[in-house]
């Protein structure tokens, strides 16, 4: 006799009551003084991770039970396990750091497995204030560059890291004495504004243009250090027109919003590296303010010096932004209209 429709979907629906639950992952940590930080403020970090990964997160003591699907559990053990590793190697973990963790398991990888990702176990920028590690293998990439080169660009949109990871690394090595002086510098061009319409002296309109390096300084170093090296000339903050006839010895230095120079700007800029210096130049060359009868000095010096030694070029993607997820979501969604139909 032949089983109905409802036979049959009662049949199934039974084996699937009988059918084993997936068991809890487990990870267990073997210090438990570092827990508040890993699990955050009212085990925010731990409610993001669920969050993100649709698992459920259970912590008793040292150990949590992770339950829901094998490959979102495994997914949020990495997470876990990297996280703590980070935490014990003296890195802060803050929202940013478990949000770049969720990303790269997202990525997959047989890195991720365990924990440990294979990009950044030995790479670290230490400033005063706080101990820097890279949060994708973009970033990982780009802070070899800077330890390597003497000359790196690096390509990408906001939110990448690329003016901060340059910041820290110029920090950490003038605290080192690696270098005498930081020398940081950005074109006075933005979008629809001129500096003659701005009030106050020449400090006063080239200051607003510098704030974004002057916040990274203060994000690295105690404030009253970066006043004190500021007076002193250790650390310049200048408009690239103050460049022009100098010879930059022993520095690292620094150009951000390098796709709004002009060639002629870029030229002048890159022949004032000196001995033993360091020279960075960051931009996004879908952020051009200049003229359209301008062309773009970053773009220009890029296919020019794609095969001279020395010179290494990092190109970030909406991929590598570490800032809100939203940031992501924006920078995508501004490429995919800007892409010829």
């Amino acid at each position: 006799m032949q089983s109905t429709g409802g036979e049959t979907t009662r049949q199934a629906s039974r084996q699937a009551t009988r059918a084993p639950r997936a068991r809890p992952l487990y990870v267990t940590f073997d210090d438990n003084a570092v827990l508040p930080q890993l699990f955050g403020e009212h085990d925010r970090h731990l409610a993001r991770i669920e969050q993100k990964l649709g698992v459920a997160l259970a912590s008793r003591g040292n150990r949590i039970a992770i339950s829901g699907p094998p490959s979102p559990s495994r997914a949020a053990k990495a997470v876990l396990d990297g996280l703590y590793a980070r935490i014990k190697r003296g890195v802060d973990v803050d929202a940013a750091e478990v949000d770049a963790a969720l990303r790269h398991a997202a990525e997959g990888g047989e890195d991720a497995v365990g924990g440990v990702r294979a990009w950044d176990k030995a790479l670290a920028v230490a400033t005063p204030k706080r101990r820097i590690t890279p949060r994708s293998p973009m970033q990982a990439a780009y802070l070899r560059a800077l330890a390597e080169s003497d000359l790196v660009f690096a390509l990408g949109p906001a939110g990448t890291g690329k003016t901060y990871l340059a910041v820290a690394m110029a920090v950490e090595m003038l605290n080192a004495g690696r270098v005498d002086r930081i020398v940081l510098s950005r074109p006075a061009v933005e979008a629809g504004e001129r500096l003659g319409f701005l009030p106050g002296d020449l400090r006063d309109k080239v200051d607003p243009y510098l704030r974004p390096l002057y916040d990274a300084l203060f994000d690295m170093m105690p404030g009253d250090k970066v006043r004190w090296r500021l007076e002193n000339g250790d650390i310049e903050v200048a408009p690239l027109a103050f460049m022009r006839g100098r010879t930059l010895a022993r520095s690292f230095v620094i150009l951000d919003e390098a796709q709004n120079t002009s060639p002629v700007q870029m030229k002048m800029f890159l022949t004032r590296l000196g001995e033993r210096s360091r020279m960075v130049v960051t931009g996004d060359l879908s952020q051009i303010d200049l003229p359209s009868e301008v062309p773009s000095g970053l773009r220009h010096s890029l296919d020019i010096l794609a095969a001279v030694e020395g010179v290494s070029a990092i190109t970030f993607t909406d991929a590598d932004v570490v800032r809100h997820d939203l940031v992501t979501r924006i920078v995508r969604a501004y490429d995919a209209h800007e892409k010829p139909r």
